[in-house]
């Protein structure tokens, strides 16, 4: 077993479409991605249900643009940093590569985002490939998000 990370944004206003979270791997390391969730803080009491459309890529060259890098935090005190990178909310997505989309969800945002793989069924991501879990549908108006990524490092 490898190192477990964490990295996570939250009280973020989303107004457009985005790579929620995007993580690239070391040049030496192997990555599992363990868990991904996200949730919605405002229009809980909106009449109007929103479903948004999520999806999870992988093989793009080109890192986006127009968020942050969220600090990735070992889930074990005294583990060694990360070598992978994470970035958070770029509104200009990933792009170019060699792109495979893994997965599509359909998201209520009343209800929190979790997926949780099972050890066989685990994203793998090479040494430098990068993932991103996108928000596909822009929003019918701005909501308060928070999201998180669990994921394993092998180097």
């Amino acid at each position: 077993m490898g190192r477990i990370y964490t990295a996570q944004f939250s009280g973020v206003g989303v107004t457009l479409a985005q790579d929620l979270l995007s993580l690239v791997m070391g040049a030496t390391d192997v990555g599992l991605i363990h868990e991904i969730g996200v949730s919605n803080l405002t229009e809980i009491g909106d009449a109007m249900e929103e479903m948004l459309l999520l999806r999870m890529r992988s093989g793009q060259t080109t890192v986006g643009s127009g968020g942050t890098a969220p600090a990735v935090v070992a889930r074990q005190v005294g583990d060694a940093a990360s070598g992978a990178t994470v970035r958070a909310n770029d509104t200009t997505e990933a792009s170019a590569g060699t792109i495979v989309q893994h997965y599509s969800w359909n998201w209520n945002i009343r209800i929190p985002f979790q997926m949780i793989w099972t050890p066989e069924t685990r994203p793998v991501l090479a040494p430098s490939r990068r993932a991103t879990f996108e928000l596909i549908t822009v929003p019918a108006d701005s909501i308060t998000m928070a999201g998180y990524i669990v994921f394993e490092e092998l180097g």
